[in-house]
């Protein structure tokens, strides 16, 4: 029986809301001219500020840490670099003055020459994975077999060279007073698109690297053969130190968690620490800009509900004064005008959401040139709508609890007086 009264109560406000078909829909006409702004004005914080941080965490550059003086970087360190578990992927570098080949390609006037820097790379480099590129590989024997490259854009363009060509890497210096060449055969693994670099870079595995350096230090590197040029002194024994490291950080988030450990350690590095900041100080902003913007109509929203709530009891004290002789009790008349506050949050979301979709979608037309891909200016994701529907019948049902409570005192002894 109780449950029947409920059910009647709802119903009777639903036929209400419905037989005052032209203040129900200026009620909800009133609440979309509200929300369709912000829900756009969201969108377009939300779209801006996603783009700029997706493009931001797509290129792996800007999660790279170098340090910017050269340090002496022992194994044990960088071992425990790569366990940390901000740090994606590290690798030593050795020291720059020795990290440059002579690559040449073809024969005769085809024949391209190019100085290209190296670049240590193995397993998981963040930035071939990005691009899609293959991670060049030492072979069993690289005295005889040729040595993986992975060619930037721009050097593979000076040199001719596409994927699977090969071409050889020489290396000169001068010792005991004599100018030697050392030189080795390379096979290009992939090559890398200019959005990933721009300068004359060739990617390769750490052995040859050191290889490289080792050779201009006056040492033999017989790994990579006597009769190729790698002749010289013997290695020293003791553990190799590196004068430095290529470090990926996990996320943005990271980038700056591990500047401060760095920064802990008196140790400078290289960031992209201000592009981010600027675009996390610039999602601040917004926040805040919106937040406030926020806060003032839902001060207006919360008084104009109220006001049209309100007149609407006024205006029905007499049926509400009836039902309540008919033994609705103060709880049941109090579902009456929360339920029609219900129904306008739920059919002014609704609206707001399909004139948002038009909108965002003029934005996203007009704007399209300046976007990529799956990237848009403006966007809201399905979450957003089911949060702004939530507020939205919150602040609905905050400001028709007074008028709700008045409705509920109506006494049917006033109403009988009336009739």
């Amino acid at each position: 029986m109780a449950a029947n009264t409920w059910t009647t109560m709802l119903r009777l406000a639903c036929k209400d809301y419905w037989h005052e078909f032209l203040l129900s829909a200026c009620a909800v006409l009133g609440l979309a001219a509200v929300l369709t702004p912000l829900l756009v004005l969201y969108g377009v914080k939300f779209g801006v500020v996603q783009t700029l941080t997706e493009r931001l965490r797509n290129d792996p550059r800007n999660l790279e840490i170098s340090p910017v003086i050269s340090g002496r970087y022992t194994p044990e360190y960088l071992a425990k670099l790569a366990a940390h578990p901000d740090v994606a992927f590290v690798l030593p570098r050795t020291r720059s003055i020795a990290a440059t080949m002579d690559l040449s390609a073809g024969n005769g006037d085809a024949r391209s020459v190019l100085v290209a820097s190296l670049e240590p790379t193995a397993e998981g480099d963040p930035l071939l994975l990005r691009f899609g590129a293959g991670v060049p590989t030492m072979p069993q024997m690289p005295d005889t077999e040729a040595v993986g490259v992975t060619l930037s854009s721009s050097a593979a363009e000076k040199l001719h060279l596409k994927q699977g060509d090969t071409l050889n890497g020489k290396v000169e210096r001068r010792f005991q007073g004599k100018v030697q060449t050392a030189r080795v055969a390379l096979r290009v693994a992939a090559v890398l698109p200019l959005a990933a670099q721009q300068k004359d870079v060739a990617y390769v595995p750490l052995p040859l690297m050191e290889a490289t350096e080792d050779y201009r230090d006056g040492r033999a590197v017989p790994e990579l053969g006597a009769q190729n040029g790698w002749t010289g002194e013997p290695r020293p024994q003791g553990e190799r130190v590196y004068p430095g490291f290529r470090l990926y950080a996990r996320s943005l988030d990271h980038v700056m968690q591990l500047r401060e450990a760095f920064a802990a350690q008196k140790l400078d590095v290289y960031t992209h620490a201000e592009e981010i900041e600027q675009v996390t100080a610039l999602a601040r902003a917004l926040n805040l800009i919106f937040a406030l913007i926020c806060a003032a109509t839902a001060i207006g929203f919360l008084a104009s509900t109220a006001s049209s709530v309100l007149a609407g009891i006024k205006r029905k004290e007499r049926i509400l004064g009836l039902l309540r002789l008919h033994g609705f009790t103060t709880g049941k008349l109090m579902v009456f005008p929360l339920a029609q506050s219900l129904l306008t949050a739920l059919a002014g979301t609704a609206l707001a959401s399909g004139v948002y979709g038009v909108a965002a979608f003029a934005i996203n037309k007009l704007f399209s040139a300046s976007v990529t891909g799956m990237e848009q200016v403006c966007l809201l994701l399905p979450e957003h709508f089911a949060l702004a529907f939530a507020a939205v019948s919150g602040l609905a049902l905050l400001a028709a609890l007074a008028p709700a409570l008045r409705a509920a005192r109506v006494e049917p002894s006033e109403v009988i007086r009336e009739i």
